[in-house]
């Protein structure tokens, strides 16, 4: 009998932004099963903090501090983790912001800030994890999109632009790699709750708002988007490339 993931074991998995919140979940998720991870993020503190839960699993674990807007930056995580770990068999392009204003009220800098890390870094962190992928002739890359990439919201015209970018340059990556056994997909979740958005969630009417928006009661957790992940990474979708998961409760659906 197979045992589902195990090829993730000594596989080497990049986590962006994996120090905190949802990256935090899927880092973990794979290091429970064997994967040697490393994972970016901009606080020292937060990463040390996971780094030493990652090693309790697994000390083949690397953390890099950096800002993931800075592409040299991009490139040195990358090449730390290749060299570290000889490979890059798993990219998780997870790194995100949004600034949270009404249309009229987006400055050029708010704009550049979202867009450069939510949709620049992803493609280059991609092209960097690539040109170890193609060496080897396979390789997965899972964007973290967002339901956002399909509805529109208040206060969200950058990062809503930035989602639905990613979500075309996955379809573009996936036809222009598969030839080389490279995968790439993606994994729109909806709000998600962690300590990201316990502070949005003060907001009484904006809670209310997302609750009715979903079908299921309750907020998604990080485990719900780890699971979609997880699959996407492993032998269960070597068919799968191009793809999107909509992780939403049915929010899109409506």
């Amino acid at each position: 009998m197979n045992s589902y993931f195990s090829e993730l074991k000594g596989q080497t998995v990049v986590v962006t932004g994996g120090s905190k919140g949802l990256g935090k979940d899927i880092a973990l998720t794979f290091v429970e099963l064997g994967a040697n991870v490393a994972i970016s993020g901009r606080n020292q503190e937060a990463l040390d903090a996971t780094l030493e839960e990652l090693r309790a699993h697994n000390p083949n674990c690397l953390a890099v501090a950096g800002d993931l807007s800075d592409i040299s930056e991009v490139r040195k995580l990358i090449d730390t983790a290749a060299t570290e770990f000889g490979t890059i068999d798993v990219l998780v392009n997870n790194a995100g912001v949004n600034i949270a204003k009404p249309a009229m009220e987006v400055t050029e800098e708010d704009w550049d800030t979202v867009l450069d890390l939510n949709l620049k870094s992803a493609f280059f962190a991609s092209q960097a994890a690539a040109k170890y992928m193609l060496a080897q002739n396979s390789g997965r890359i899972i964007n973290i999109a967002s339901q956002m990439a399909f509805v529109g919201y208040i206060k969200r015209a950058a990062y809503c632009s930035s989602k639905g970018g990613m979500v075309q340059m996955t379809k573009a990556l996936a036809v222009e790699w598969a030839k080389h056994g490279i995968r790439v997909n993606a994994v729109a979740p909806t709000f998600v709750e962690t300590e990201f958005t316990e502070k949005q969630f003060e907001d009484a009417a904006f809670k209310e708002d997302v609750n009715r928006r979903i079908l299921f009661d309750g907020l998604s957790q990080p485990k719900d988007t780890s699971g979609a992940v997880l699959y996407l990474a492993s032998n269960l979708s070597n068919f799968v490339t191009g793809e999107t998961i909509k992780v939403d409760g049915g929010w899109t659906a409506i």
